[in-house]
């Protein structure tokens, strides 16, 4: 059965609700679910819970959210380039939890695998372990964290298949994979979808089990860091 829904925003909007922990893919602006994001923006759903990496940038990506107010509380890695995050952050209106990077990575995954806990040394002895059980292994220190699974999963991925497999493209995987498996609904924005068997078995990075939902990206990608350099002809033609 395709799991390919040309409007998507229904669909979304009639799983959403009030205080719901959103887990939502990407880096920056770097492999966001542009469409997915606006579908909850006018949704109007507050309080939400959101795991990410970061908030994106002020005006763009899961900045929309927070400048909406939807937004209660944030697990992220980053706030560095949105000011209003920092803002609200700091006068206390948004309940912020840290998580080291690679941690944030693992709780989605092992959420999305089943476990609801490992150890690990990141984090010991600094605020990010306080509060929380440790354990010592082979003589060093080990802090408890917990699996995260999210009530929904906001994907954005490069290919699609109607069954859900998923190719993400470059740098812009990032967190989409580990995002995928911890929902316990996954919608998917996909610039490309193909029939089954459309990808190459081996080439699949997330598979459709871990997807529900799949419809076409339409938004335009943007670039956070817009970073260039003289072409070797324009150069040489100057110097000329």
């Amino acid at each position: 059965m395709s799991k390919v829904i040309e409007d998507i925003a229904p669909v979304l909007t009639e799983k959403l609700r009030d205080g719901m922990t959103l887990a939502v893919g990407g880096f920056g602006l770097c492999g966001i679910p542009t469409d997915l994001i606006k579908v909850v923006r006018d949704s109007g759903v507050k309080a939400l819970t959101i795991v990410s990496n970061n908030l994106g940038v002020d005006g763009k990506g899961l900045g929309l959210l927070l400048e909406n107010n939807q937004i209660a509380k944030v697990l992220a890695s980053y706030v560095g380039e949105n000011n209003l995050f920092m803002q609200q952050f700091i006068s206390g209106e948004l309940d912020v939890e840290f998580v080291p990077q690679g941690t944030l990575a693992e709780r989605m995954r092992a959420g999305g695998s089943g476990i609801p806990a490992f150890y690990t040394a990141t984090g010991v002895g600094t605020e990010v372990a306080q509060g929380k059980p440790t354990a010592d292994f082979d003589g060093r220190t080990y802090v408890l964290e917990r699996g995260i699974v999210a009530d929904i999963a906001l994907v954005h991925a490069h290919t699609a298949d109607v069954s859900g497999n998923l190719v993400y493209r470059r740098t812009a995987r990032n967190f989409n994979p580990v995002v995928a498996m911890c929902g316990e609904v996954t919608f998917v924005e996909a610039e490309n979808i193909v029939e089954l068997g459309g990808i190459d078995p081996d080439a699949v990075h997330t598979p459709g089990v871990y997807v529900h939902h799949v419809t076409r990206a339409t938004s335009p990608t943007d670039i956070e860091q817009r970073t260039v350099r003289p072409r070797p002809d324009a150069a040489a033609s100057k110097e000329a």
